[in-house]
């Protein structure tokens, strides 16, 4: 069993790792277009209206906002997946298991706010203050990568772990705190079919396309309803079965079966399969998914779509911001950004491990060192993809104090990600000062 879990957790790193390395190339390039002469072609494409007009119903919007809107409810229905996963049987599911990560994850996220309440003095940047308690898993877990085997599993696997639990903190956030004025009445349309949904659940029922047809509407109903179309991705995603329909050792007898049924059919040379043969196939694609986890299987199919393609077009859609002549960037917004991002996480995750650790309420990962818990603490700053994604949020209405905070998070998460890298880099794997010495 913990092997299994070992190399399920090896998959999720390999593709986060990859998806941050993407995220960083259209970050440049979105860096690059914005401040070029083609920066005209960047901003048009950006707000080329898309939309869907059928009789009396329309829905039109700019690319950036079926990306902010649409695209980013897929991941955060990603985010969901994990979320009940790591609840139920991952690495947050006991309090033993969630010790560590959980008080990491409230010092990582209460201290950056103090740092930004304290630090920013432009009372129009205020709302901002949810920027800096995010954490980039695919950032942070390129970073790592990079480090090799100069870093335990253990240590990967904290680092994921706390930054799903800082993603159910942001996500608690921005559905309390930057939604707009709520229409209850399109909310109750959209408890129609997410009870259905929680019903199907409980009986362990996925028709899959079915599921997906109640997801739009829901978006829909939320999109409508003034709380973002985002958080409607999370609650779908708890509506995803977790349990199989059968066991390996049935699934397996079964196949046996199968496979002894198709050698007894004529084995021909022909292109074609014959009718017998067809339905034999069909009965493994049955028992396939019967074997499968609806969750897991969903999140499978997801999960490289979202780290290639969904968080690099959302880095390309917003982290091109023009340095010109004629900004005015607000400094003092962009260097208390900065400084929430790097020292309040690097303080916050460190200072609450110690204590939690100190105080007997949790235990170091094996092999993990005081050392290393430090530079994981600095890592937990590259908060890209979410902090710009509440920067969105916070300041839809303010485009220059956003593009300030988008700077700010982009200084303080490449200070964080350089300064986590080196930490760890020389800080030799199973060496160093732990905390219990």
């Amino acid at each position: 069993m913990k092997s299994i879990i070992v190399t399920t957790f090896q998959k999720f790193d390999r593709t986060q790792s990859l998806g941050g390395i993407l995220l960083f190339g259209a970050t440049i390039l979105a860096l690059i277009l914005a401040n070029t002469p083609l920066s005209h072609y960047y901003d048009s494409l950006r707000e080329t209206i898309v939309g869907i007009d059928a009789g009396s119903f329309s829905l039109q919007k700019p690319l950036i906002l079926w990306v902010n809107d649409g695209l980013m409810a897929i991941f955060f229905f990603m985010i969901g997946l994990e979320i009940k996963r790591e609840l139920m049987i991952g690495e947050i599911n006991s309090p033993a298991k969630a010790a560590l990560p959980l008080i990491a994850a409230v010092g990582g996220m209460v201290i950056p706010i103090i740092f930004y309440l304290f630090l920013n003095k432009n009372p129009l940047a205020s709302h901002g203050w949810g920027i800096p308690m995010a954490t980039d898993i695919a950032f942070s877990l390129a970073i790592l990568k990079l480090l090799g085997n100069r870093v335990p599993t253990g240590l990967k696997v904290f680092l994921a772990a706390f930054a799903i639990i800082d993603d159910i903190g942001a996500v608690l956030v921005i559905a309390l705190f930057y939604s707009s004025s709520i229409e209850w009445m399109m909310l109750l349309w959209a408890a129609i079919p997410m009870a259905i949904l929680v019903v199907l659940n409980l009986f362990n029922i996925f028709p899959k396309y079915f599921h997906l047809l109640c997801g739009i509407v829901i978006w829909y109903l939320f999109l409508k309803s003034g709380i973002h179309p985002t958080i409607a991705g999370v609650l779908l995603a708890f509506t995803i079965p977790l349990r199989r329909r059968t066991d390996v050792r049935t699934f397996t007898g079964k196949l046996c079966e199968i496979a002894d049924e198709i050698r007894e059919t004529d084995l021909t040379h022909s292109a074609l399969l014959t009718s017998v043969q067809m339905e034999q196939i069909d009965d493994i694609e049955e028992w396939l998914s019967r074997v499968q986890s609806p969750l897991q299987q969903t999140e499978h199919q997801l999960q490289s779509w979202v780290a290639y393609l969904i968080m690099p077009l959302f880095a390309f859609f917003n982290a091109g911001v023009a340095l010109s002549a004629g900004m005015q960037p607000d400094i003092a917004l962009i260097t208390s950004l900065g400084l929430s991002l790097f020292l309040g996480k690097t303080i916050g995750v460190t200072l609450f491990s110690y204590a939690g650790i100190k105080m007997k309420f949790a235990s170091l990962p094996p092999g993990v060192s005081l050392r290393q818990i430090i530079g994981t603490a600095m890592l937990a700053g590259v908060g890209f993809t979410m902090s710009m994604f509440i920067a969105n949020l916070a300041f839809a209405d303010a485009p220059m104090i956003m593009n300030s905070a988008k700077l700010g998070i982009l200084a303080g998460s490449m200070v964080s990600g350089l300064s986590g890298y080196l930490m760890l880099r020389y800080c030799r794997k199973g060496h160093g000062q732990t905390i219990e010495e």
